[in-house]
Order: C-alpha cells, then sequence, then structure tokens
C-alpha cells in the first residue's frame, strides 16, 4: 500500500455510522478547477449495510462516489474502502456500476460479465464458471451466449450488475442504476435487487433522484445539499422491505417520504419531487 497522508486514521472524524464501517469518508472536500464541489463529507457504510444518497443534480453524489472509487482524489479529508486508504488502492478492488451499463457491444453476457475478472487475471475457464454460477440469481441463465443488443434495458442492466458483483468486492457503488428504465422494469428490478443484495455482506451506496427508491432499498438515507456539496440529514429506515412496493401504501412510508421532500425542500434544492 502507498504511503500518503491518505493513509491516516478514519475514527472519531466520521460523524455517521460506525468504527468497523467497510467504508468511511471523513471531512472530504473536493474541487474542481476553482469551484468548491463537495465540503467536509463524512459518511460510512457497514457491511451488510445499504446507504441510499439522495439531492439534486450537481450536488456531487456522483462525486462522492468517484472519490470512494479511486476515480478521483480529495482536496483535503480521507477516505477508506475496504481497509484500502490510497486512492489508487482502490481503483478496481471497489465495484462501480454506474447508470448506463456500458456493455461491450462485441462481447456475449457471459463475456460482458466476466471482465472484471478477466482484468484480474483470472483463468477464462474459471471466470466462465463463476459467471455460469450466478447467473440463475441475476435471471440471466438463458441469455448467457446473447449480445447486449439483443437484451432488453432491464436484462442488460442485471449483466451490469453481475458484472459488478463478480469480482466479490466487499463495496459496491451504485449510481443511478435504474435512472433510464421505465416504471414497471424499474421497480421489478428494485425488488429484484434487494433480494440479490439482502444474501450479501456487502457495503452498498447508492446514488439516486427517487426518494421512493431510496426508502425502499435504503437501510440509511442521508440528504445532500448544494453549493457545495454537503451532507445535511440522515434518516435511519424501519420499513418492512419485505413486502415490496407495497410498503410505499402505508402510512409509515408515506410519512417519511413527506419528512424527507420537506428536507430536501428546506435546503431550497427544488427537487421537483411530489407525493
Amino acid at each position: 500500500m502507498n504511503s500518503s497522508p491518505q493513509q491516516s486514521a478514519v475514527d472519531s472524524d466520521v460523524k455517521i455510522g460506525d468504527r468497523d464501517a467497510l467504508v468511511a469518508v471523513s471531512d472530504v472536500s473536493f474541487d474542481y478547477e476553482e469551484s468548491r464541489i463537495l465540503e467536509q463529507v463524512s459518511l460510512t457504510v457497514g457491511r451488510g449495510e445499504f446507504v441510499a444518497l439522495v439531492g439534486p443534480s450537481g450536488c456531487g453524489k456522483s462525486t462522492i462516489l468517484n472519490l470512494i472509487s479511486g476515480v478521483l482524489a480529495p482536496e483535503s479529508g480521507s477516505i477508506s474502502a475496504d481497509g484500502l486508504t490510497h486512492h489508487n488502492d482502490r481503483l478496481g478492488s471497489v465495484s462501480y456500476m454506474q447508470q448506463k451499463d456500458l456493455l461491450l457491444p462485441w462481447r456475449t453476457v457471459a463475456e460482458n460479465g466476466r471482465l472484471g475478472l478477466e482484468l484480474r487475471g483470472v483463468p477464462k475457464s474459471e471466470s466462465t464458471d463463476r459467471v455460469r454460477e450466478l447467473a440463475t440469481s441475476f435471471g440471466i441463465e438463458d441469455v448467457l451466449d446473447s449480445m447486449p443488443n439483443e437484451l432488453s434495458g432491464g436484462m442488460r442492466q442485471r449483466v451490469a450488475l453481475l458484472r459488478a458483483v463478480l469480482p466479490d468486492n466487499s463495496v459496491i457503488l451504485l449510481d443511478e442504476p435504474f435512472g433510464a428504465l421505465d416504471a414497471i422494469t424499474r421497480s421489478s428490478l428494485q425488488r429484484w435487487l434487494s433480494e440479490v443484495l439482502d444474501r450479501s455482506d456487502k457495503a452498498v451506496l447508492l446514488v439516486t433522484h427517487d426518494v421512493e427508491e431510496a426508502i425502499l432499498l435504503a437501510d440509511r438515507v442521508l440528504v445532500m445539499a448544494p453549493n457545495p456539496g454537503r451532507i445535511v440529514a440522515e434518516e435511519k429506515l424501519d420499513i418492512d422491505q419485505s413486502i415490496g412496493s407495497d410498503a410505499m401504501l402505508t402510512g409509515e412510508f408515506i410519512g417519511l417520504k413527506r419528512h424527507i421532500l420537506d428536507l430536501l425542500n428546506d435546503q431550497e434544492m427544488g427537487f421537483g419531487a411530489s407525493l
């Protein structure tokens, strides 16, 4: 591991979560050109925990994921993901699924799925076997030999998530993974994702504009404000997620959604959501 100021301990400075977190972001700030994008952001995600970040476009949600994944390095503060504190070390050691599936059009579903393992030097036969082992739980066992252009948007997202999960990284980052899908497909995949990840001990951080999606999937919701981006509230959830979209009909769910939207409106975010 490289020696760097970023390797300092991330414990008492972390304001949200606990010291055993797989992801720990402490007082992180980030500038782009001459603009401050993030200001002293702190958050944690524990093992087996699902945390959602909500906020308007431009508040720095995706920047936080880029910093945790190692794509970017912070101006100040510290980040640890699965014990890796230098951004170069985190590259490839954190699974990162973006809104676009980014499947390679010249590779089959199975070949796309095993890409992350190939980049780690895992032999083709072994990586192929591991794809086939997980294909059923991801609902893609019948399309492994298909090309991406033969799949629906929902199926493509399943393949993209398989590719993210297959390297067995402890940390998974999801950036609006269902944002481009129609409402029915999105609802179906939300339920499916919840079931898949509920059986894992991963630390999952989701970025979304959709308050309902955040409440349905997450254990905690972190609310962001812009200019510069910062976390202004944390909501711990106690919703019966096992009933899926029916949870949205409960008074508890509606009240929580109203509360989060009120938090967003209090920051004059112009979030644009309604009950």
